[in-house]
């Protein structure tokens, strides 16, 4: 008997299967056969009805330590990175275990009603505790049957500058984190951020990691960490094992250093990971008019062949008080700010129905980790899609709703409810937040937050 069998869906124009509905049947974890109509009892079936079946979404970049966390301990009032970071400096030492993981879990719900099933999180060592690398490494085992989440030993305040992260991030990766990360940019110099780039690769290099940089978040067109973190990629062999995230000062440099940069970004094969939802936010504040959208040079870079994965990076945090989990959403932002909306930046053949285009989160080096330890990458083995949409249209266009998840049926899925990425059962008191069972509105600075918010016009709800 077959495990599942998926009848009348549709794939996309990519896998060279054409147009017409397909039957899709699934055997101890793996797609066993595709073809028009599959005979056989399965102990599932289901009627796509003619929509979409696709891989799931993979989010390449995200902070879920710090996750629904906004207003704790209280807003960023300036919007910048910077008091992001001093915010997030201040909630740490108030963090526990417990918190962590409730607020994770509940993000893990609401990507999975999203059609999210793999997420590369960074989780922040430089807490000598290590608070929030024990959360999320216990997170990680309970959503493993649903989703791949991969973490990240990230030292926010600078391997450097802060006296005990190196350290914290050797002790972070022997509790099994799977990947090296970083912040060349915000040590004190420009000497200590290349130096780190350097010591970091040759820590992944010797411990058979892959590398992920968070490089040049940064307004200054002289932050440029990215081109010693490509010579450091080859002279280490971490060819396709290497990322740079944000690359936010690409968007002000000078085009004739641009030119040469980007040959050495595809000559090493490293990832480049851009946030479109929070480096439009956060980039240019510094600025009165013209005003900097501070994302990176996404179509001069898949023009040379480099994986541009995109990334949600914050949901309701100390650096954006917005986010759905909608991975839709994020492609959607970066069609509009860095000037993707021409034919040659909307691939149809690429981002039929669910998937965005060739450059969307559906590609990216977490994938390539995950083939790794998991064996091949979504559409090839375990990961089974969902069909959200009827065919033809893009999602990137339609945002259609996701109905039902092949691998995440053990947790419950709530239809896509009317407003983006709220999940359906919700809960809002007249005098501000409320959440059931701890969580958001049951911290420190909550209320406080919700006041705020609500002075502003904004009214907030929180998951029950």
């Amino acid at each position: 008997m077959l495990q599942l069998k998926i009848e009348n869906a549709r794939l996309p124009a990519a896998s060279g299967l054409g147009s017409a509905p397909l039957s899709v049947a699934v055997r101890n974890g793996r797609i066993a056969e595709i073809a028009p109509a599959i005979e056989g009892e399965a102990e599932r079936v289901i009627d796509a009805r003619g929509r979409l079946l696709s891989p799931p979404f993979c989010d390449p970049h995200f902070h879920m330590d710090a996750t629904l966390s906004l207003g704790l301990p209280r807003l960023n009032v300036s919007g910048t990175l910077l008091e992001g970071i001093a915010l997030w400096g201040e909630l740490k030492p108030l963090l526990t275990p417990e918190a962590v993981a409730e607020r994770a879990l509940r993000y893990c719900d609401l990507a999975v009603a999203q059609g999210l099933l793999a997420i590369r999180t960074h989780v922040d060592v430089c807490d000598d505790r290590l608070t929030a690398v024990e959360a999320l490494l216990e997170v990680r085992k309970q959503v493993a049957p649903y989703i791949d989440l991969q973490l990240v030993a990230f030292p926010q305040d600078g391997l450097y500058r802060d006296p005990t992260a190196r350290a914290n991030l050797l002790r972070a990766l022997d509790m099994g984190v799977d990947v090296v990360g970083g912040i060349p940019h915000f040590e004190r110099t420009m000497a200590d951020g290349a130096a780190s780039v350097r010591e970091l690769a040759e820590l992944a290099a010797n411990r058979g990691l892959m590398l992920d940089l968070h490089c040049d978040e940064s307004d200054d067109p002289m932050s440029r960490h990215v081109e010693t973190l490509a010579a450091e990629t080859l002279r280490c062999g971490l060819q396709g094992r290497a990322a740079g995230s944000h690359l936010s000062s690409m968007h002000s440099m000078d085009n004739y250093y641009a030119s040469k940069l980007i040959p050495l970004i595809a000559e090493a094969q490293l990832h480049a990971i851009p946030n479109p939802l929070i480096n439009i936010t956060l980039q240019g504040r510094s600025d009165t008019y013209p005003r900097r959208r501070g994302l990176t040079r996404i179509p001069e870079l898949r023009a040379a062949g480099v994986n541009v994965a995109l990334g949600q990076d914050c949901t309701m945090d100390p650096w954006y008080p917005l986010g759905s989990g909608d991975m839709l959403d994020v492609a959607h932002m970066a069609v509009h700010a860095d000037d993707l909306a021409r034919g040659d930046g909307l691939d149809p053949h690429g981002c039929d129905g669910q998937q965005p285009p060739r450059h969307g989160p559906a590609r990216s080096d977490p994938a390539q980790g995950r083939a790794r330890r998991h064996g091949p990458p979504p559409g090839a083995g375990r990961d089974r899609g969902r069909p959200p949409a009827r065919h033809p249209p893009r999602g990137g266009q339609g945002r259609p709703d996701r109905r039902a998840d092949a691998r995440a049926r053990r947790r419950p899925l709530p239809p896509r409810p009317r407003g983006p990425g709220r999940p359906r059962r919700l809960r809002a008191g007249r005098r501000g937040l409320r959440a059931e069972g701890g969580g958001l509105g049951a911290e420190a600075g909550g209320k406080a937050a919700s006041r705020v918010l609500r002075r502003r016009g904004i009214r907030l709800l929180t998951v029950a």
